[in-house]
Formats: C-alpha cells, sequence, structure tokens
C-alpha cells in the first residue's frame, strides 16, 4: 500500500509490485486478441516463462478502439524464444527482439527490459543510444513511454497487470508520461509527435506537466534521424485524425521546421484551405478503411511551397514548365533536410505535380495519353483538390471528370480544336538539329506511337 502511493506521489516512480485487475473490473476478453497472439502466449507460458500482450493494444482495447498490432512482452530472452516456433527471427541491434509467424500473422515478441544507464546510454542531448538492457516486468513498464501504454494483458486469466496507473488513466481519457517530463523528452524527442498523435487518436487530455515542456523541447526534434521521423510523421498524418493531430501539433509548437514553411503555409488562406481539405479527405478515408496513399498526402502538405516558387519564377521571366520541375526539386530538397522521404514516395510526389500543367492540354491525342498515365488517377485526385480550393476552375475539373469515364465517340466531340501551328522559316533542307530534338521531346499530336 506505502509503495503504491509513493508510486503516485513521486514521479517517475513506479510500484514494484502491479495492481492486478480481474476480468470482472475491466472490458478486455481473451476473444478480442487474435488467434496467433493468443498462441505465442500460450506456448511461452507453457515452456515456464511470463507473458503477456502489452502496449498499444492493450490501451486501444480500454478506450474502445480497434487494435492494429497485438504486441508480445516476456521475461524470456530473445535467445529462448526462438526454438519455441518454427518460424521465429531475432531481429534488431538497439533494441533486439523475435518476429514470430503464425500463419499471415507476424507477432512482435520482445524481452522485459530495464533502463539504460551509464556514461554512453545517451548522447549530449540526453536521447538514448541504446535499449538492450534486460529486466523485471515493473523495470520494463517504468521505462515505457506513456501510463496507458503500460498495462499487460494475460489472456490465459484475463487479467491487466498495472504497475504505473495506466488503467485509471484510460478511464479519464488522460494522457501521461512515466517519469519526469523533461527527461523522457530528452530520452527520445519523438515522444513529443508521439503525444500528440495519441491525444487526437484517442480524444484524450494531455496531462498539463506531461504537455508543459514541450514548446521548450521542440528543438529537440532536430536530433531525430530524418527517416525517422519521416516514419513518425507518417503514422501521425495517416491516423484517421490528421486535422487534430496538425492542430496539436501547432498548439504545441511543434509544426514549426517538420514541414518546410508549413507555419507560413497555413497562415495563407489558400494554404489553409488547400492543407484542410486534404487532412480532411484523408482521415474520411482511413476511417472508412479505404487505402490512402502517403506520397498524395505528402505533395498536398508541400504543394503550396511549390507553387510559391514556381510563381516566382515565372515573374522573372522562366518557362513554366521548367520552373515547376525546378521548384519541385528545390522544395523536395529543403524538406530532406528535415524528413527524409522516402525515393518511391518522391517518385510519386513529382509525377502528381508534374502532370498538372498537362490538365491545361484539351485538344489533340494528349487527353487521351494523359488518361492512360499510370499517375492519372492520384494526379486527377489532386487536380479536384485545387479545383475545390479555388486554384483552378471548377469546369476544368468537371471536364476531366466527364473525358475519363465517357466513350470514344464523346470523348473526341469533347476535345478542343487544333490551335493553328506556328509557322516558321525553312532552313534549307528539312529542319534544324534543335527542331528535330524539340519534336522527339513533345512529339505531335497526330504522331503514331511507332514515330515517337
Amino acid at each position: 500500500m506505502i509503495r503504491r502511493l509513493l508510486a503516485r506521489l513521486i514521479p517517475g516512480r513506479p510500484a514494484r509490485t502491479p495492481r492486478v485487475y480481474p476480468a470482472a473490473l475491466h472490458p478486455v476478453r481473451r476473444d478480442a486478441i487474435p488467434r496467433g497472439a493468443r498462441m505465442v502466449t500460450e506456448k511461452l507460458q507453457e515452456a515456464g516463462f511470463k507473458a503477456f500482450v502489452v502496449g498499444g493494444a492493450v490501451r486501444d482495447l480500454l478506450l474502445g478502439l480497434t487494435p492494429k498490432d497485438f504486441d508480445i512482452a516476456t521475461d524470456a530472452t530473445p535467445e529462448q524464444v526462438k526454438p519455441l516456433f518454427r518460424r521465429a527471427y531475432i531481429i534488431g541491434r538497439r533494441f533486439r527482439l523475435v518476429h514470430v509467424h503464425i500463419g499471415a500473422e507476424v507477432l512482435e515478441v520482445s524481452t522485459f527490459r530495464a533502463a539504460q544507464t551509464g556514461e554512453d546510454a545517451t548522447d549530449e542531448h540526453g536521447r538514448l543510444l541504446s535499449d538492450n538492457v534486460y529486466g523485471t516486468q515493473a523495470e520494463d513498464a517504468a521505462r515505457r513511454d506513456f501510463t496507458i501504454n503500460a498495462l499487460y494483458f494475460d489472456p490465459a486469466s484475463e487479467e491487466i497487470w498495472d504497475y504505473v496507473g495506466g488503467v485509471s488513466d484510460c478511464r479519464a481519457r488522460r494522457l501521461k508520461l512515466i517519469g519526469p517530463p523533461t527527461t523522457r523528452y530528452r530520452e527520445d524527442p519523438v515522444r513529443m509527435l508521439r503525444a500528440v498523435r495519441l491525444a487526437a487518436k484517442a480524444s484524450l487530455t494531455i496531462d498539463p506537466r506531461t504537455a508543459a515542456p514541450i514548446p521548450k523541447l521542440a528543438s529537440l526534434m532536430h536530433n531525430v534521424p530524418p527517416a525517422r521521423l519521416f516514419d513518425e510523421m507518417q503514422k501521425l498524418l495517416l491516423s484517421g485524425h490528421a486535422t487534430e493531430a496538425l492542430q496539436g501539433l501547432r498548439a504545441h509548437g511543434l509544426s514549426r521546421g517538420l514541414l518546410p514553411l508549413l507555419d507560413v503555409i497555413l497562415e495563407q488562406p489558400n494554404g489553409t484551405r488547400f492543407v484542410e481539405v486534404a487532412l480532411a479527405g484523408t482521415d474520411a478515408r482511413v476511417r472508412a478503411g479505404k487505402p490512402v496513399s502517403p506520397a498524395f498526402l505528402f505533395a498536398t502538405l508541400l504543394w503550396r511551397e511549390v507553387v510559391q516558387q514556381w510563381d516566382a519564377a515565372k515573374a522573372r521571366g522562366e518557362r513554366p514548365i521548367p520552373a515547376l520541375h525546378a521548384a519541385m526539386e528545390q522544395v523536395l530538397s529543403a524538406q530532406a533536410e528535415r524528413i527524409s522521404v522516402p525515393r518511391r514516395f518522391e517518385a510519386n510526389i513529382k509525377e502528381i505535380w508534374g502532370l498538372q500543367p498537362r490538365f491545361e492540354q484539351r485538344a489533340g491525342a494528349r487527353p487521351q495519353r494523359l488518361v492512360e498515365h499510370e499517375r492519372f488517377r492520384a494526379a486527377y485526385d489532386f487536380l479536384l483538390l485545387r479545383a475545390t480550393c479555388g486554384e483552378v476552375p471548377e469546369e476544368l475539373a468537371t471536364w476531366w471528370t466527364r473525358f475519363q469515364d465517357a466513350a470514344p465517340a464523346e470523348r473526341e466531340a469533347m476535345l478542343r480544336p487544333q490551335e493553328a501551328p506556328k509557322t516558321r522559316r525553312s532552313r534549307g533542307r528539312g529542319r534544324g538539329r534543335k527542331a528535330q530534338e524539340a519534336a522527339a521531346i513533345d512529339p505531335p499530336d497526330d504522331a503514331h506511337p511507332r514515330d515517337i
């Protein structure tokens, strides 16, 4: 009793013994746990080890949400876990764990860990560099980030083990860090992003002590590797609650620097509308269980910056298409300094942007070629977004909506008359080399595919 009281009164000091909630005191049942996760916990327990479903899955089930992943925590080491399963693989360096394959399921099994100590445990900013010290279940609970993520569910007994008050915080829909907030954020600055994402996803209130240091420590985000920051931003923006999450980022001083000039974009009337419509559409698709494209979402978030640089280049007299491609490269290069967008996404983003001027071409064979482009659908959806925000005429979007679904005869009737070709002075026999090269890059509309 005294230890539990001290754990509640002294930040960062969890109880050494858990409060165990029997099935009668909570709504989580073993039937909510997938077959594969139940099999893994059962086999570990049969071998004499502790084994629990842990973390986000328990949290979501308590909050009435549908979990995406069911992770397992155990006192068995990776070398002890692996021989128990036919298809099990030890992975990781900074954090060694086991992936167990049960049918189509892949279960992540981690060993209880203690806090890393020693001079080489953190860098000069306090960020953890290693996390492979095994410990007790109580130590494992203490090193987790939020109280609601440090809950352990035993499918066999249907008990929840709680060392840090996570059950009561779930009931209060309160998000609270375990331990001193400043220290925990310095250990891993990404926890600030997670706080905002979880609060938006589950309609939680961030505890005042947990929220207070975030604006002061926001600069620590610059110490996070760009690739990891992209992963976290992707989770946040594709959570189904991106609109609320973005508001949370701004409210806690985390938006500046994560995406180039995001604050500036959102302060512009057109930029705000564009981002809000894009995020609302993404949220609706995620909640409806429809697929979403990270490339499309990042294309929308960065588009206003591309347009600004594109317009500035055209005002200087640069040709529109080369100016657009130059603006694209500049924006993505600036982006890479903060969030490392994978190349497969970067290529798709460029295609979505690069196809936008082609929607203005509604004569000859070009509309048909555009409809057949593999990235047409994403570029068309982007056009609809631009039309909704008043960036292009609604009539243009309506025309393309009709054209893509029209029969061949109707498509032919919809095409606009060809513009009269510009006359060129003859330079002897045939055309000059530069004219021939230009024709190869942008062939005439009546050219046969074999001639291109």
